[in-house]
């Protein structure tokens, strides 16, 4: 097994009125991780201020081992997830964009198409922009990829994964209200876990 490794937003910044508490509640739940059976504990884990600083991170953390799995932890809408204001989206995974040399040696960590990179923030694989960036991460990382569709915080529906050759196939309107808006994750949403679950049921 390779590394299991969590990276989170540590900017502070966002328009929610709790925002202090989510910083804190992630500072603190990768600790928790840390302690977690062998199964699903997290190896190392990073505060990140850009996704700049999130890829470095990723790219030498413990050189020399592969990478399993990364779970960021962060805000995210349809189609993109954020480092406070910081974006990334399919257009991050463009040629000549600024990251390419970031993803591509960080591609080169993860170990093979077993490897997983999970986008555990709200909304990221919701609507049309959200299916396009998750089969652009997918093909781009060669690996599978995993999102949501719904608001995520103790609870966390809509919970999604695709792989380079099995596209999305949720529906474009799970976790959507409407005119930009995204429904609060529920019990009986679709593909439903809490925030102490450490990983992605089997066939999700």
């Amino acid at each position: 097994m390779g590394l299991r490794l969590v990276v989170w937003d540590a900017t502070g910044r966002g328009s929610a009125w709790f925002q202090p508490a989510l910083t804190a509640s992630w500072r603190h739940g990768v600790r928790l991780y840390g302690l977690r059976p062998s199964s699903t504990r997290v190896d190392a884990s990073f505060g990140a201020t850009s996704w700049q600083d999130a890829f470095a991170w990723l790219c030498s953390v413990r050189p020399g081992e592969a990478i399993d799995e990364v779970q960021y932890w962060g805000h995210g809408l349809p189609g993109r997830v954020m480092v406070g204001s910081d974006v990334f989206n399919t257009a991050s995974l463009a040629p000549g964009a600024p990251l390419v040399d970031d993803i591509a040696a960080f591609v080169d960590r993860l170990r093979g198409p077993d490897a997983l990179v999970w986008f555990r923030t709200c909304g990221a694989f919701g609507g049309a922009a959200g299916h396009a960036f998750a089969a652009a991460c997918a093909a781009r990382f060669g690996c599978r990829v995993a999102g949501h569709t719904f608001v995520i915080g103790p609870l966390q529906s809509g919970l999604h994964t695709v792989t380079p050759t099995s596209p999305p196939s949720w529906p474009l309107d799970e976790g959507q209200a409407g005119h930009g808006r995204l429904l609060p994750s529920t019990p009986t949403a679709p593909h439903t876990i809490t925030c102490l679950h450490g990983a992605i049921p089997a066939g999700w």
